[in-house]
Order: C-alpha cells, then structure tokens, then sequence
C-alpha cells in the first residue's frame, strides 16, 4: 500500500506527506477534521479511509499517502480534539485545579461520544495531548510527590472520567434504541423491582430503599468519585 511502512513508527515523526508529485492538496489538520465530523454525526464505525476520502474528496489510495494505517488515523483524530482542551492558568490549588481538568474532560467526551473508545495510552503522545499532560503536571505543580506519583494520578482520574462518561453515552444510545419512553421503561422495572424487594427475600436492599428512595444525583456521585480518588493522592486527608 502507497506510503505504509514495513517498520513502527510515530505518525507525528513522519513528514505531512510522502511520495513525489504536486505540492499535497490536504494537511493531517484537514483530514483529522473531517475524520471528526464523521464520527461526531455518525459514530466511530462510520469512519473509515474510503469515507474520510470522499469528504475531502480524494481518492482513497491518495489518502494513505497522507495517513499510512487507519490507526494513524484515530491519533490525528484524537489530537485534533484534545487540542479543544482549555489550557488555562493554574489556580495553585492542586485538588481544584484537577477537578476543573475533570469536569472539562468528560465535557469534551460527551461532544465527542466516540472519544472514550479511543482513550489509549498509544495515543497519549500526540503534540495536543502532550500539551494536555504538561497542562495536568502544572496543576499539580503544588502537589508534594515524584513526577511518577503525579502520571499515576493524572492516569486514574482520567480512567474515572472515561469510565463514567462511558456508561453515560452507553445509557443514551439505549434509551435512544427504545420503542418506548424511558419513563415508561422505568416505571416497569421500577414496579418489580419495588415488588421482589417487598418479598423479603432482600432486606438490605429494603434497608437501602427505606433509606433513600429518591432519583440519583447523577453530577453529585461523578463529583464524589473524583473526590474519592484526588482523598486516596492527599496526604492532609
């Protein structure tokens, strides 16, 4: 295949384009984009070489002079839009500033419901997402631990994040499915669960119940859970 290489290599590490001819007609940045609006509309299957191609309106073989492997392809798309990550000044206060990078990172995913499918450590060294890591290693500038302990708890919020987010799009593209409203599927599974605990056969679900029976604050237990993991990295708590 034109400009696939038999070797490993970094896309970033390679020129725009290979091969003779005119001067190239796209750049990484156009693809990537157009990669995104695909996925962004019509999920992360939808894109491929031969679609990307007809967006930009190329041939397809000429596209893999540009990008050698679809894989490429997910890295140039995840840089592109972890370039949308805010890059602003620290507050000096390591706990706030994390929880701030947090809250804008499952914002970001929930734009791009594909994205959490390709979190990857593979592709954690793009030049946005270096910049991203550098912006997290400033916040934590008043963080008292070694730069491994720093990675170590940049990587486990983000896993909280990914993780929730996840199940978040995971629900929606369910509901979404449904050929009945979503309160009508709760008020079923509501209505026997209510009536199983009420056998007894379950008393400390019965307890849980008696004890909180309301709506889950869905925001509160993804702002808990953050807290919960910045508590296990806080040597004052």
């Amino acid at each position: 295949m034109a400009g696939r290489a038999d070797v490993p290599e970094v896309i970033w590490a390679r020129p725009e384009r290979t091969g003779r001819g005119p001067r190239p007609a796209f750049t990484r940045a156009d693809i990537a984009a157009a990669a995104v609006r695909i996925a962004d509309a019509q999920g992360l299957d939808a894109v491929s070489m031969r679609h990307v191609a007809a967006e930009l309106g190329c041939g397809t073989m000429s596209l893999y002079n540009y990008v050698p492997r679809k894989e490429d392809l997910y890295e140039l798309m995840v840089d592109a839009v972890s370039g949308e990550h805010e890059l602003w000044e620290p507050a000096g206060d390591w706990r706030a500033d994390m929880l701030r990078v947090a809250h804008e990172t499952r914002a970001l995913m929930l734009r791009h419901p594909w994205l959490p499918a390709l979190m990857s450590p593979v592709y954690g060294f793009s030049p946005n997402a270096l910049r991203y890591l550098e912006h997290c290693l400033t916040c934590l500038d008043s963080f008292e631990g070694t730069y491994g302990t720093k990675f170590e708890l940049i990587a486990m919020l983000n896993g909280v994040v990914t993780t929730y987010v996840g199940n978040e799009l995971a629900t929606v593209e369910r509901v979404r499915a449904l050929p009945w409203s979503e309160e009508r599927e709760h008020a079923v599974r509501g209505a026997y669960l209510g009536a199983q605990v009420a056998t007894g056969a379950y008393p400390r679900m019965a307890a849980a119940f008696m004890e909180d029976a309301g709506p889950i604050d869905l925001g509160a237990v993804f702002q808990r859970a953050l807290e919960r993991v910045l508590d296990g990295f806080d040597p004052s708590r």
